[in-house]
């Protein structure tokens, strides 16, 4: 289990992109995600959301090919 840091690649972490993505951020290197969708985590725009803020969460998976294949994410409080 990783305590990672969890927001939109495109507008919080400068990652390059189309749109908005979830991303996820391991030791200052920053990953777009596969296996988790941004707005599965409710409205990535609003006030709290992952476009305007950038939260802590549990994860499991693996890089793979620069990219963060997620087996688990939970968010912290």
């Amino acid at each position: 289990m990783i305590i990672a840091e969890v927001s939109c690649g495109e507008c919080k972490f400068n990652l390059k992109g189309e749109g908005c993505d979830l991303a996820v951020r391991i030791k200052r290197k920053a990953y777009f995600v596969d296996g988790a969708d941004i707005d599965s985590f409710g409205d990535a725009h609003a006030d709290d959301g992952f476009c305007k803020a950038i939260r802590k969460a549990e994860i499991q998976g693996k890089v793979v090919k620069h990219r963060f294949k997620v087996t688990y994410l939970k968010m912290l409080p």
